[in-house]
């Protein structure tokens, strides 16, 4: 679905900061964008290498990207807490939703400012 909405072909992230968790593995190879952050997994272990702990610089990137998805996640969180997000959305008028999220996107930043 990622591919379909945002083809590889062009340079969607070419400008851009783009930070993913681990469930977008492939977009490093398929994009085009250099600035792109993802967490370090921790390697499989195997009977040639037991013990596979990430590096403390890998940890330490690791909080960092981590530190700043909190954010994200959290404000994911409080728009989520105007019901016409979470609910069955029955709305006929076409790209409601776009204003929909663009609505409780900004009651939340309001309730931040406060």
């Amino acid at each position: 679905m990622f591919k379909q909405e945002l083809p590889p072909d062009l340079d969607w992230f070419a400008d851009l900061n783009v930070r993913v968790y681990l469930g977008y593995l492939g977009i490093q190879a398929d994009s085009r964008g250099d600035q792109i952050g993802m967490p370090h997994k921790k390697p499989r272990r195997s009977k040639k290498n037991p013990s596979t702990p990430l590096s403390e610089a890998q940890k330490a990137a690791n909080t960092v990207l981590r530190q700043v998805r909190i954010f994200v996640e959290h404000a994911i969180g409080g728009m989520k807490r105007y019901n016409i997000l979470v609910n069955s959305f029955r709305n006929r008028k076409e790209n409601f939703e776009d204003d929909a999220i663009g609505i409780c996107a900004g009651l939340w930043n309001l309730i931040l400012s406060y």
